[in-house]
């Protein structure tokens, strides 16, 4: 089975995201999508043996091959997708210190709304979400906007 490169991706990833519209929804869904998963993972209960490395939490350790697979698909969009996990994983924290409602609460209503507009946004678009045919798109579309975004600031990376 050959690995497909971050272009390849970006390419089938593409032909389903061409709308406006569509690209917009993606550009407020896809990382509050993202950061709501690791949220609902970081309010989770620990495991017991989670204990013997303290801060270790369920998004933490999901953390780890995700990044892993990005480092794998572009070590150099890798490291802006770490820089906004970390971020995110700030936001959590600082969160617990400012509000009384569960962080997995506002995680779960917050997907469900941007789950909506995802699919909103593919029926204005006329194609199904890519992850209908692999689910590994699900991991592409954070990496594809941050493509995009390095695009913009003029930032390298390895899309081969």
């Amino acid at each position: 089975m050959t690995r497909k490169s971050a272009g390849q991706w970006f390419r089938e990833y593409g032909d389903s995201h061409r709308n406006p519209v569509n690209k917009f929804i993606h550009w407020i869904c896809v990382p509050l999508i993202y950061l709501t998963i690791f949220g609902i993972l970081w309010d989770l209960p620990s495991a017991s043996w989670m204990g013997y490395l303290p801060g270790l939490n369920w998004a933490i350790l999901v953390a780890l091959p995700v990044m892993l697979f990005y480092w794998l698909l572009s070590p150099s969009l890798a490291k802006g997708l770490l820089i906004f996990t970390l971020l995110c994983f700030a936001g959590f924290v600082a969160y617990g210190y400012w509000y009384s409602t569960p962080l997995w609460l506002s995680c779960v209503v917050a997907f469900v709304v941007l789950w909506v507009g995802q699919f909103v946004g593919h029926y204005i678009e006329g194609k199904k979400p890519s992850f209908f045919k692999d689910l590994q798109f699900l991991l592409i579309g954070p990496a594809w906007l941050m493509a995009a975004l390095y695009d913009l600031l003029g930032i390298r990376y390895d899309k081969a």
